[in-house]
């Protein structure tokens, strides 16, 4: 096994240290060092079309959660790039995805092999422009980035190309690559249809309109007076881990990052292991690991005295029971059991745990996160969170259970993103998996149980994660109030009305 984190976490296996650095790299001197910006000197030699044929050949995969292929990804956005406005490059560092912590462990460590892939990204796709999207609660890697900026502009890595840091709200859907895209343009993080390749950011015609960011005017529409036409030419969004992955990759060829991993999922993943484990902690292990050996190495194993039930892999794929552990951490291994790689965080559940108290829990996250455009997905999962609540008190009959399955299938009704669909996936998951456990609930055999806290990590310190506890006074409207106002918050904020919350100044 190839395992990189802090030194007391190794338990002496080699290690392989491709984007997790094991020490603070401080300084961008520091970084080149360490043969940082060898990938950028060897772009710089080759054709874009070079560039993108050799991330196809690598198999680099989006480490945000989707695990869609990074070189198709990049030569879609070329066929399908404006030929008046160039394309914007967006890092996706909105990380909110229950149980993950390692985009802001990665940026912590080592900013500069983020913001180098990014430059190469941009040279590939033929952009002028790079936004790092990252949350205004992440104060600490906000710092971090916007320092290495500068460095990296003033040693003039990045002539040509503009870098910015764009802070954006503390909402699950900010992460959502269409709804990042929105924020950027200073709308609230609502997901929309179009894909980034379609329509990116809006940042160009602003400037040559004179329309100021965060003015609440939408794509392709006619202003008052002077007639001016505002377009959104595509937008490349990768993950912040995806993008650290690439300096290498052309500095030692697509050759090398095959050297580990599968076939179908070459290299390394950064993973965080929390929950009912000894320790919580982020490292970087290698494709094709076995979950059983990920979670002994990372997190220690299960707590003494206790065994593991189950792991939940963040709230976008099926739970995995504890028989199927010795699967690989792989895209291709964990789909085939019914479950997911997802973005690497995986929350581990040992005998104490109750399940549809797990089920209410991670229901109520995805239901309140819902932005409210689709009534079955916000609607429904409200509904769907109810009911599981009420079975995990011990307070619902067969009617209300029979009700909850029937939600859980249909609250991905006509949804325009995943978040309906991850909703169905790990309900139904869970509530097949441990069907048992629920009817004991019903028949009234085991007491009532909470609802088990699911929400973002804050930090995870000293080998204890830290969850965001103030998630269960937000209200379903996006509020922290009292009383929520009983609106979806894309009725209560409006697509199209801004002040209330504006990004930029």
């Amino acid at each position: 096994m190839t395992l990189v984190a802090p030194p007391d976490h190794t338990g002496g296996v080699r290690t392989a240290r491709r984007v997790l650095w094991p020490k603070t790299i401080d300084s961008l001197d520091g970084y080149i060092a360490r043969r940082g910006g060898a990938g950028l000197e060897a772009a710089r030699t080759r054709s874009p079309a070079e560039l993108i044929s050799e991330l196809e050949a690598s198999g680099l995969r989006g480490r945000g959660g989707a695990g869609f292929p990074t070189g198709i990804k990049w030569r879609t956005m070329v066929e399908n790039r404006s030929t008046e406005e160039p394309t914007t490059v967006v890092v996706n560092g909105a990380e909110g995805e229950p149980g993950t912590f390692k985009d802001r462990s990665i940026i912590r460590r080592c900013p500069y092999h983020v913001i180098e892939g990014a430059i190469i990204a941009a040279l590939a796709v033929g952009s002028d422009h790079i936004v790092f999207g990252l949350k205004r609660s992440f104060e600490r890697e906000v710092t971090r980035v916007r320092a290495a900026i500068e460095e990296v502009t003033a040693a003039g890595w990045a002539d040509g190309i503009s870098m910015e840091v764009f802070e954006g709200p503390d909402e699950y859907l900010y992460g959502e690559e269409t709804a990042l895209l929105e924020a950027i343009d200073g709308r609230y993080p609502f997901p929309r249809l179009a894909p980034p390749f379609r329509r990116g950011v809006e940042r160009h015609a602003r400037r040559a309109s004179g329309v100021a960011a965060g003015s609440g005017v939408s794509s392709r529409v006619e202003l008052a007076g002077p007639q001016v036409e505002l377009t959104a030419p595509p937008a490349l969004v990768d993950n912040v881990e995806t993008l650290a992955n690439v300096p290498r990759i052309m500095a030692r060829g697509a050759g090398w990052f095959r050297t580990l991993g599968t076939e179908k999922s070459p290299g390394t993943i950064t993973v965080t292991v929390t929950g009912a484990s000894r320790r919580h902690g982020v490292a970087e292990v290698m494709m094709g690991t076995s979950l059983r050996k990920v979670i002994q190495m990372v997190g220690g194993g299960a707590r003494r005295g206790h065994r593991i039930k189950g792991v939940l892999p963040g709230v976008a794929n099926g739970i995995i029971p504890a028989e199927m552990l010795d699967t690989p951490v792989s895209y291709e291994h964990l789909s085939a059991i019914g479950s997911g790689l997802g973005s690497g965080g995986f929350i581990v559940l040992d005998e104490t745990v109750d399940m549809p108290a797990l089920a209410a829990g991670v229901s109520r996250f995805l239901g309140v996160e819902s932005c409210g455009q689709c009534t079955p997905c916000k609607l429904g999962g409200l509904e769907l969170a109810d009911l599981l609540r009420t079975v995990s008190l011990s307070e619902a009959g067969d009617h209300q259970l029979d009700l909850a399955a029937t939600r859980a299938s249909t609250v991905s009704d006509r949804a325009r993103c995943y978040l309906a669909h991850q909703h169905q996936v790990v309900m139904q998951s869970i509530m097949s998996r441990y069907a048992h456990e629920f009817d004991a609930h019903v028949a009234g055999t085991v007491g009532p149980v909470e609802p088990y806290l699911i929400a973002e990590l804050i930090d995870i310190e000293d080998g204890v994660a830290r969850v965001d506890e103030r998630f269960l006074e937000k209200q379903p409207d996006w509020s922290f109030d009292e009383l929520s106002t009983g609106k979806n918050p894309a009725d209560r904020l409006g697509q199209n009305r801004f002040g209330e919350w504006t990004f930029r100044p």
